[in-house]
């Protein structure tokens, strides 16, 4: 049975927030799993917007605009 030595990690350091240790691989493949949905997500728009169908609380650029400027 290993041990684990704790460490401290100064709040100065953290900001006060906590931290998860995550190995490597670990990371590697929630990043690759989040990348891929990110891409499917991405990829769906892409296809919403080339087919025309758009939605949000915008009916044209002219009215996002405005709501950017105020």
């Amino acid at each position: 049975m290993h041990s684990m030595n704790p460490v401290t990690i100064p709040k100065k350091i953290t900001k006060g927030e906590e931290l998860v240790i995550l190995s490597r691989k670990e990371y590697e493949r929630l990043s690759q799993k989040q990348e891929a949905a990110l891409d499917r997500d991405l990829a769906k728009a892409l296809s919403d917007v080339r087919s025309g169908r758009l939605f949000g609380p915008f009916q044209s650029l002219r009215g996002l605009k405005r709501a950017l400027r105020t």
